[in-house]
């Protein structure tokens, strides 16, 4: 089946946040997680920042964060969220998670496994996926999926 190339789907796709990803955001095997480690303080945040959100220096490096994690806790999402939803329709339940990281941060996101499968310490793995904007442009988000379900 042929699909329409719409103008947007031309363009270079953009990241969900600023300085969230490192990599082609045009070839999703390339893109990973930025993360921040401040010299000062050694705390690690999400994200490529020019301040450590903790203790404020400027002495702060950026690093690719690793792809696997490990559910630290979770809940699901039993209802439609309000407001502009633009998850799966009809609506579905999804989990939510916080994944802890190998560099000591924790993620909060949206989990692609079923909800069975749930459970604190499941391994998991960043999953970086393009979805559509209201405008129809494309953006670079991401999920963690559980590592039984990302295995090729």
């Amino acid at each position: 089946m042929n699909k329409a190339i719409h103008g947007n789907d031309l363009q270079e796709p953009r990241a969900i946040r600023d300085g969230l990803f490192l990599g082609r955001l045009s070839d999703l095997k390339d893109v990973s997680l930025a993360g921040t480690r401040c010299a000062a303080c050694a705390e690690t945040s999400l994200g490529s920042v020019a301040l450590c959100p903790n203790c404020g220096s400027d002495r702060v490096d950026t690093l690719r964060l690793g792809d696997d994690g490990t559910l630290w806790t979770y809940t699901v999402a039993r209802h439609r969220p309000p407001g502009d939803y633009r998850g799966q329709e009809p609506f579905k339940p999804f989990g939510i998670g916080l994944v802890e990281l190998a560099e000591g941060l924790r993620v909060m996101c949206t989990l692609d496994c079923e909800l069975d499968q749930l459970r604190v310490g499941l391994p998991l793995r960043f999953t970086p996926f393009i979805r559509h904007d209201k405008d129809g442009g494309r953006v670079v988000a991401f999920t963690y999926r559980s590592v039984e379900e990302s295995a090729p």
